[in-house]
């Protein structure tokens, strides 16, 4: 779960990484002063919260507020300092677009992300949504929720995440050297997936892959406690619908 902090005030020539990183930190303190500091990890574009009794980890992003281009800003990157444009509330809008136009794209998600939390896959919640919107483009939102769900297991394991994945919003589609490119459908300029190392990479298709075998033998066996494998051994049938 990423939550987005948007800094006023503050000119993005002026700050790094690590001034934006010391302000949250500090903010964070004051927020919840009962955590432990080592429940604060700093990563590569955010710091981490670990919520030890829910097991939720929540990603704190700073980014600098563009006052001229609402909504926009900048985030920087903590090991070569560049900084990246974003827009968090357009990006809230894109998903919100794919909701109204496919009424099962928030039943899909929510099983893509109780996926990915079972299996525990390293993708986040906006890279799982921009992936099934990916998907949706392609094939179009016919078919069961099973067979879909499917498919976008499917569609990371035959393509290996090595497709720069793109979407009618991007007017450009400028070059990239990260071993996963799904570009921010608001900023061209912004690979959401750049945080994702080759090796983690590997892991997802391989979780995948392994998902879809062991979904597609549920879905002709209709052996349902299979799902459970898939997305943990409290699921039931309702938490699909």
């Amino acid at each position: 779960m990423d939550v987005v902090f948007y800094v006023s005030g503050k000119k993005v020539v002026e700050e790094s990484f690590a001034s934006l990183s010391e302000k949250i930190y500090e903010a964070l303190v004051k927020v919840y002063p009962n955590k432990a500091v080592e429940d604060f990890e700093i990563q590569r574009k955010a710091a981490t919260v670990s919520f030890v009794g829910t097991g939720l980890d929540v990603d704190i992003v700073p980014v600098i507020e563009n006052p001229d281009k609402e909504g926009y800003g900048w985030q920087f990157d903590r090991f070569d300092g560049s900084k990246t444009e974003t827009c968090a509330p357009c990006q809230i809008k894109f998903v919100k677009d794919r909701k109204d136009l496919d009424p099962d794209f928030r039943t899909l998600v929510r099983l893509a992300k109780r996926w990915r939390t079972n299996v525990e896959c390293p993708l986040k919640s906006f890279h799982i949504e921009l992936i099934m919107a990916h998907v949706l483009e392609v094939n179009g939102k016919d078919g069961s929720l099973e067979k879909r769900f499917r498919d976008f297991l499917l569609y990371i394991a035959e393509s290996g995440l090595q497709e720069f994945i793109t979407f009618p919003e991007n007017s450009t589609v400028p070059a990239f050297t990260d071993p996963v490119v799904i570009l921010d459908p608001v900023c061209d300029t912004n690979n959401v997936t750049s945080r994702i190392t080759e090796d983690e990479r590997k892991e997802i298709v391989r979780l995948a892959d392994e998902s879809w075998a062991t979904a597609n033998f549920a879905s002709t066996g209709g052996d349902f406690d299979l799902w459970k494998e898939l997305f943990g051994r409290a699921f039931k049938v309702e938490d699909a619908a």
